[in-house]
């Protein structure tokens, strides 16, 4: 199995497809591809985020307590 992606290299990735898709150089073939790419780094993204949240409420109310 690949090793996991860190949320920097999941948000550049994601940026350069957008840039692609902006710029016009992803053909309709792979537009698709592209599309569910951009999906699954969308949800390393959203995951990481939320994770890294809950981590910081927690040390915040452990440095309220």
């Amino acid at each position: 199995m690949s090793k996991e992606i860190k949320y920097t290299e999941a948000f550049e990735e994601l940026q350069q497809i957008v840039a692609d898709i902006e710029d016009g150089e992803i053909s309709v073939d792979e537009l698709s591809v592209k599309v569910k790419r951009a999906s699954e780094l969308i949800k390393v993204c959203k995951t990481k985020l939320s994770s890294t949240e809950e981590d910081v409420n927690q040390i915040l109310k452990e440095l309220e307590e």
